[in-house]
């Protein structure tokens, strides 16, 4: 896997550099989003949202699980797995998972056994007003993409 390491100083930055990344990602990407509570993976999918032109607000799926929003270009769901650990009973997600949208994933490691090897890492480092250091994983032809839109 190749990677590429951004530093953000803001939630703003944080947001413009998913709204680039938007543009490179294709129907079937499925992006898992690692972090802390509040690092910056609802404000990361809040971006890609708006790079796919969707129209509605972006909130965090934490209650509902996942958020469907079709408005934009391409679907986009969003999944918050945070209330599935342990839990291993089928709820329908890799309906989503293998739909034919970008399926964002927060807290992924709680539904691994849901997920394809090729999924693309975005791992957010940093918290409250810090600066945050975003590293992006996925294969080289989808790295060069995103360095091509930096």
């Amino acid at each position: 896997m190749a990677e590429i390491k951004i530093v953000t100083n803001s939630f703003e930055e944080t947001s413009n550099l998913a709204f680039k990344l938007a543009s490179v990602l294709e129907r079937g990407n499925i992006l898992l989003l690692n972090g802390n509570l509040g690092a910056g993976k609802t404000t990361f999918v809040k971006g890609l949202a708006r790079g796919l032109n969707i129209k509605e607000v972006v909130k965090s799926p934490t209650f509902n699980i996942v958020k469907c929003y079709f408005s934009g270009n391409i679907p986009l769901f969003h999944i918050d797995a945070y209330r599935l650990e342990d839990q291993k009973y089928d709820i329908g997600l890799d309906e989503y998972i293998e739909g034919n949208g970008i399926c964002a994933i927060e807290w992924s490691i709680f539904i691994e056994y849901l997920l394809p090897n090729d999924c693309i890492i975005i791992n957010i480092e940093g918290e409250g007003e810090s600066p945050r250091e975003i590293s992006i994983l996925g294969n080289d032809d989808f790295i060069n993409k995103v360095r091509g839109v930096l």
